[in-house]
């Protein structure tokens, strides 16, 4: 499977910053590397971003509703997202999970609404800190994953992303040794479920990825690629990612 390098740029970017998407795809088109290559702006400026992306990376979109229509003052549906030009989607981040109380059951029907509408998805999953220092890691991710993830995932090229909310926007990485017992544990979780189909599913790391670190991370076994926040603001940043992509990916 080719790796998956998926910017997030959250609640964060307006017209003047367009040119970034279009400085990562003339980078795009020259270096042709070795991964999929996706932004998710705010959904204000998907059209805008395809437009800049002129096909070289695809544009998605951050969260959606699970309905297709209806009286729900300010949400925007997959159908909609789909229409402005988003090619995916990300439901179930963490900042969704904890700000706005997204449970494991609304996460799935995001996530169905997502492939109704023909997209993908890239389903978010994660432990907290004291999660992690309970001891409760793996059977919270392996929850969230019963949880978030419809049946049908391996129908179509969607993607689990794997994000330690201790790690988000804090500069502290997990060791490598952590992300790939996490990532193979995951990998577990889905082969138990949809047998050797399971392992059609790529699982990106997110947790302060940046140019620093990826090269470590990104070769770490079972990562097939990575979810990134900050750092997918700048070209510059997220151009030095892309290019950190190991030559066996």
């Amino acid at each position: 499977m080719r790796p998956l390098i998926a910017g997030n740029w959250k609640m964060h970017g307006t017209g003047p910053q367009l040119p970034e998407i279009a400085a990562i795809a003339a980078r795009v088109r020259v270096t042709a590397p070795t991964a999929d290559i996706l932004i998710c702006p705010p959904s204000t400026l998907i059209t805008r971003a395809v437009q800049a992306a002129a096909g070289q990376i695809a544009i998605g979109g951050q969260n959606c509703a699970s309905e297709v229509s209806g009286a729900f003052t300010g949400d925007v549906s997959a159908e909609m997202l789909k229409e402005a030009g988003a090619a995916w989607v990300i439901v179930g981040h963490s900042e969704r999970r904890q700000h706005h109380g997204e449970t494991d059951a609304m996460v799935g029907a995001k996530a169905k609404a997502v492939w109704r509408a023909g997209l993908l998805a890239i389903i978010c999953i994660g432990e907290t800190d004291a999660q992690r220092r309970a001891g409760n890691a793996l059977t919270v991710c392996a929850d969230q994953i019963a949880g978030s993830v419809p049946d049908g995932i391996t129908a179509v090229g969607n993607a689990i992303g794997y994000e330690p909310l201790w790690a988000i926007g804090t500069g502290h990485t997990p060791s490598l040794e952590e992300i790939g017992h996490m990532h193979s544990h995951i990998r577990q979780c889905l082969v138990a479920r949809w047998g050797s189909q399971g392992r059609e599913v790529r699982i990106l790391y997110g947790g302060s990825v940046n140019p620093t670190n990826a090269r470590a991370v990104l070769a770490v076994p079972e990562v097939g690629g990575a979810l990134v926040g900050g750092a997918s603001l700048k070209a510059t940043d997220f151009e030095a990612i892309i290019n950190k992509i190991p030559a066996h990916v």
